[in-house]
């Protein structure tokens, strides 16, 4: 069955798109749920103005995200973290504190969930963190963890 999305479905398709999917899957859970119509020739009109929007504000966003990292990329923040005579830390520093340390120091609003980070940090000294920004933007911040 032919169906448009009016919303983004992790393995389907996203906002917009006409998918070729299973009846039951589209009588079951797409079209109950409001997240997908039945493809007729109306409809088909409207799947093309969703993705127009969709498209417009993916580029609106990607511009964004890209100022966001040109303003982020080569930058330093410092984040001061108790810590042992050998430097090792007592806590960690995590994304929420990096996220903070950005806002607070550089003006750049990121989201904890944006800062990719393997595992905390638990030492003094420089590191590279990883932001991604969305829409396949990324850059990397340099965090300075300093004892205090």
């Amino acid at each position: 069955m032919k169906v448009v999305l009016r919303q983004d479905v992790d393995g389907i398709g996203r906002r917009g798109d006409i998918v070729d999917v299973a009846d039951g899957f589209a009588r079951n859970f797409l079209l109950p749920g409001g997240q997908g119509l039945v493809a007729t020739k109306g409809v088909e009109a409207q799947a093309a103005a969703m993705r127009r929007g969709r498209d417009l504000r993916e580029a609106h966003d990607r511009q964004a995200a890209q100022a966001k990292a040109t303003r982020l990329a080569g930058t330093t923040v410092q984040v001061t973290a108790r810590a042992g005579a050998t430097g090792r830390l007592f806590g960690s520093v995590g994304a929420a504190e990096i996220a903070e340390a950005v806002r607070s120091q550089k003006g750049v609003e990121l989201e904890r969930g944006q800062v990719r980070l393997d595992e905390p940090i638990k030492a003094v000294g420089t590191h590279e963190v990883p932001v991604h920004l969305g829409l396949d933007v990324a850059t990397v911040v340099m965090v300075e963890v300093v004892a205090g």
